[in-house]
This record gives C-alpha cells, structure tokens and sequence, in this order.
C-alpha cells in the first residue's frame, strides 16, 4: 500500500504536544510526528535507537554528559541505553523513526507524558 502525505498538513491537523501521531509505517518501524514545548523527563529506551529529525523550530536533545542543539533540517540518532531528554522553548515540530510500540518515555511511566500507542493521524 503507498503511503503519501504532506508533513505540513499532517502537523497542522493537532495541537497537543509531547503526543506522537503515527503519519507512516515501514519494516516494522513506525515514523511519528510530534510537537514538543518545555521539558520532557529523563528516560532511556534499553531495546531502541531513537532517530530525531526537526521541520520546524529548535530542540536540545540533553544527556548525563552534554547535549545536542538541532535546528530544521538537522537530526540525531540516541543510542539504545542512553538516557536523555528532549527539550524545546517554544514549539518544535519533530519527526520520529522508531519500532511499532515503542513507549515515548522509555522506562519511565508519566501521568503527563506517556503517549498512548499507535495514534494516527
């Protein structure tokens, strides 16, 4: 099945953020849009490496011992294991490449953050 869209129309259709909406899936990975603001909290995803890609505005991706500054067009890839967090001072439009079911806060169980799974848009 083809799958085709526009990434401004999809990110234009929701207003929630720290919520990942599932626009595409290939080989078992799911690719996610997702808007971020403030702080997101410290996590790791033991199993998966985590790909962030920035269309629009700016984030840090923080760890332990530094951190990454990524702006449009620019991406990072987290290793399995590593802890982290994303932040972002005003709103940032990201997408994500991740295994189908993968948890957006890792290890961590949030009330206010844990996305449920599989939302698409």
């Amino acid at each position: 099945m083809l799958q085709q869209g526009s990434l401004a129309e999809k990110f234009s259709r929701f207003t929630d953020r720290w919520r990942p909406k599932v626009i595409a899936g290939l080989n078992g990975q799911e690719v996610k849009i997702v808007k971020l603001e403030g702080e997101f909290p410290w996590h790791r995803h033991e199993k998966e490496d985590e790909f962030f890609l920035v269309w629009r505005g700016r984030m840090r991706v923080e760890f332990r011992d530094g951190a990454a500054e990524l702006g449009p067009g620019e991406y990072l890839v987290v290793p399995r294991g590593v802890e982290h967090r994303t932040t972002a001072e005003a709103e940032a439009e990201i997408l994500t490449f991740e295994p189908a079911g993968v948890r957006n806060t890792g290890d961590v169980a949030d009330e206010v953050f844990t996305a449920p799974d599989g939302v698409s848009i």
